[in-house]
């Protein structure tokens, strides 16, 4: 879900060259992008087991060009996967990028919401949508989902020094107006959400792996570069 751009998708511009341009902020973070998608998939995993829930029809909302997609399968064990995103640009690139594998891959305009959903995931999507427009974009969320479907929101930390430097200095977040935790989870509850947990994550550069393992007692931290919200449809 990307701003809107003289009636054309911003994201369409940067689906192409969407890898290059994040390459230079994953060298400060010290991982690929897929170190980090299956980071806050398997975190998110994790949670969702201990609370004995099992998602078998799932979105990423806001897919871009789908890095998450099939890990949405292999590790959540979905097996409905439907994609989201406003730029048709990233989803033809998110569709050759999934190869064989069998999904829904469409616009908000064709995928009508009908409350069947087990969770929307969604990474990094918000701070790209104007303001004004993001009680709507939770509501279309909560359309989706099913009675006690799961919520799970990541967005880029601004408390986080490092975060906050790339999001200003980054082509792709030119447009970008961040969100704390606390006005997300306010975003969220002011649309029926129950908020579970709000958990904070990757302080430490994918480099520094022996390090990793204090991340679970930093959870609540507000300062890493990344937090998720997780929420339950009332």
């Amino acid at each position: 879900m990307k701003p809107v751009e003289e009636d054309k998708p911003e994201f369409d511009k940067f689906a192409r060259d969407y890898e290059a341009l994040f390459k230079p902020w994953l060298k400060i973070a010290g991982g690929p992008r897929e170190f980090f998608a299956r980071a806050r998939l398997t975190w998110l995993a994790d949670l969702l087991c201990n609370q004995q829930i099992l998602p078998r029809r799932v979105m990423d909302f806001g897919c871009g060009t789908g890095i998450s997609l099939p890990l949405l399968a292999d590790i959540l064990g979905a097996e409905q996967v439907i994609g989201l995103d406003t730029s048709e640009e990233s989803l033809a690139v998110a569709r050759s990028a999934v190869g064989r594998r069998t999904l829904q891959l469409a616009t908000p305009a064709e995928y009508r919401p009908r409350e069947e959903l087990d969770l929307v995931f969604c990474n990094g999507v918000f701070h790209h949508i104007p303001v004004a427009e993001r009680p709507a974009a939770v509501d279309y969320v909560y359309h989706c989902l099913r009675p006690g479907g799961m919520f799970a929101m990541w967005e880029n930390n601004p408390w986080n020094p490092v975060q906050s430097f790339a999001m200003k200095h980054s082509k792709i977040d030119k447009n970008a107006i961040p969100l704390p935790a606390p006005e997300s989870r306010r975003l969220v509850t002011s649309k029926r959400f129950a908020v579970i947990r709000t958990d904070y994550l990757f302080f430490f550069p994918g480099s520094f792996s022996w390090l990793h393992s204090l991340e679970k007692s930093l959870i609540k931290v507000p300062l890493g570069a990344q937090y998720q919200i997780l929420a339950r449809k009332m």
